[in-house]
């Protein structure tokens, strides 16, 4: 009787590297030893491609690293500054670049003015004489810069200038004037026409309604004029010691000092006149400045802090009185 043919073995999984391979029994015959064969983990554990990487991956992974390695040694390398000199082939440093002065928002600048006038020398009155006979001989009739073309449009354009630049005050009223220019106008126009007008200043809201409702007591109180006298200014909505002194400075030729954050923070960089406060600087400078100068005096100061003694680069080359300052930090 025929014998009934036997099924092939399923090949078992070669040993893995490192393993002696056992001969194996094939029929009655003996064969020697497999050819060993590439280990396959898949052969054994299906999932170990996602525990063990693919062969040549720590190989390639390894050479990134190197590569990305050599790469950030020569960047760090080229970021230093040669060196020249020294030894043969050695190299000096260079000099680092100086340093410039702090550059400061106004507020601190102020701040540290204020601080800064606390310790300085007073000027003498020989100083001070010299100090603006220098402003008058470089600008004999200084001028706000605000536009207007009576005391009442003036009064107007002062109250919008509350925190924010003459420019940007002078760009809102040319369409607001157009508009209204006298009291009554102004308060026939109304709050919210002239709110729009006035739109690009910062806080416009308020000051459009402290524009409307000082016009109206100009009518009710003083015809439609606007008073010569410190205390009805003051006593107008949005008027404060500054802006009456500014009025009755240039509209009616009264040598008052108006102290706004550039004569401030002059006066005390200078030690012309420390004071903590705008009072005490106006204060400080009607007791100094001789009286032939005081018409004018708030305007060279003025004008010198928005251009020259500025809070965050003061350009103290250009300064006039820059030998006669006691500010410690000039820059030159």
């Amino acid at each position: 009787m025929p014998r009934k043919p036997q099924a092939p073995r399923p090949p078992r999984a070669a040993a893995p590297k490192g393993l002696d391979v056992e001969p194996r029994d094939v029929g009655s015959r003996d064969v020697g030893p497999l050819e060993p064969e590439v280990f396959d983990p898949q052969a054994i554990d299906p999932l170990a491609d996602l525990i063990s990487p693919p062969r040549g991956a720590k190989s390639a992974a390894k050479a990134k690293s190197t590569i990305k390695s050599k790469s950030a040694t020569k960047a760090k390398s080229a970021a230093q500054p040669p060196v020249k000199g020294g030894a043969k082939g050695a190299a000096r440093p260079v000099p680092a670049a100086p340093v410039p002065p702090p550059r400061r928002n106004k507020a601190v600048a102020n701040a540290a003015a204020a601080v800064h006038g606390k310790t300085v020398a007073a000027w003498s009155d020989e100083e001070i004489v010299e100090a603006f006979s220098r402003f008058e001989a470089q600008n004999p009739e200084p001028k706000g810069e605000l536009d207007h073309t009576d005391p009442y449009t003036l009064l107007v354009a002062v109250v919008l200038s509350a925190q924010a630049t003459d420019v940007g005050v002078n760009k809102a009223t040319k369409g607001l004037f157009a508009a209204a220019s006298t009291p009554a106008a102004m308060v026939a126009l109304g709050e919210e026409q002239v709110a729009h007008y006035i739109r690009t200043l910062g806080l416009y809201k308020n000051k459009a309604k402290n524009v409307v409702e000082l016009s109206r007591l100009l009518l009710e109180r003083h015809h439609g004029e606007v008073p010569r006298d410190r205390e009805a200014l003051e006593a107008l909505p949005g008027v404060g010691r500054k802006t009456a002194n500014v009025v009755l400075n240039i509209a009616f030729g009264v040598p008052t000092i108006a102290v706004d954050t550039h004569l401030f923070r002059v006066a005390n960089r200078t030690g012309l006149a420390p004071g903590a406060t705008p009072l005490a600087v106006e204060e400080g400078l009607e007791a100094r400045i001789p009286d032939r100068f005081k018409l004018h005096a708030h305007h060279w100061l003025i004008l010198h802090g928005r251009y020259i003694c500025k809070a965050r680069a003061p350009e103290c080359g250009r300064c006039l009185i820059a030998d006669l300052c006691r500010w410690p930090e000039k820059n030159f």
